[in-house]
């Protein structure tokens, strides 16, 4: 009987000990939350700090590239899938295709849409040497740089101030430009097909009032920019 009461006495206080030494559950999951929360934190700031470098390089300079027309946002995605793949990011570091929103009227109804400003250019910040130049100019759709010969001639980052202030218009402007003495096709509403002549314009409100020729007799009528057409 004491050989197994000695026994029980040692199995309870081995037991005993290893409760000691293990954690509980809920010291357990503290310390993996706390692990997992710093391995999540500093990769992102590590990463935020060098898009601000690049950013900001004294040698990084805009220049105007010539494309196609029509491919302008085909080269810019395929130039920016180029710097990401072949780790240019130091080199070329932003691509921009300038537009700006503008109203049309399709089947009757005024839809707001992206024009380009400046069609068959781009516009790419890079720090020109000669590693940059030929990913540049060799991206399918790219036909040249605009400078002088074939050295490319860098603008200024006022005039790519200006250019990006203007594709941030707040009102929409809208696609066609009228004039007193216009003459005009009346393609919306109830005088649609009918043809005139521009006799004001309010740019403000986009709206003309057009002179049309109603049962022999001249008979102003108020347009919306986008119920009438030059021809």
């Amino acid at each position: 009987m004491d050989d197994n009461q000695t026994n029980q006495n040692t199995i309870e206080e081995q037991t005993e000990e290893s409760a000691s030494e293990t954690p509980s559950t809920e010291e357990q999951v503290e310390s993996n939350e706390s692990d997992t929360s710093s391995e999540t934190e500093t990769p992102s700031n590590e990463a935020a700090q060098p898009a601000d470098d690049k950013k900001s390089s004294p040698n990084a300079k805009w220049y105007v590239v010539h494309t196609y027309s029509g491919h302008e946002n085909k080269v810019a995605h395929t130039l920016k899938q180029r710097i990401e793949s072949e780790h240019l990011e130091n080199k070329i570091l932003d691509v921009l295709v300038p537009m700006q929103d503008k109203i049309e009227i399709k089947g009757g109804k005024k839809l707001s849409v992206k024009e380009k400003i400046f069609p068959g250019y781009i516009l790419v910040k890079m720090v020109l040497d000669d590693t940059s130049w030929l990913a540049v100019r060799t991206t399918q759709g790219v036909t040249s740089f605009v400078g002088m010969g074939n050295k490319p001639t860098p603008i200024s980052d006022q005039e790519v101030q200006t250019i990006v202030k203007f594709t941030q218009t707040e009102a929409p402007m809208y696609k066609q430009v009228f004039s007193e003495s216009d003459t005009v096709k009346i393609v919306d509403g109830p005088f649609a097909d009918f043809i005139g002549k521009i006799d004001s314009v309010d740019q403000e409100k986009g709206k003309v009032r057009v002179l049309v020729s109603i049962f022999g007799r001249e008979t102003p009528v108020e347009l919306d920019f986008l119920q009438v057409q030059k021809i």
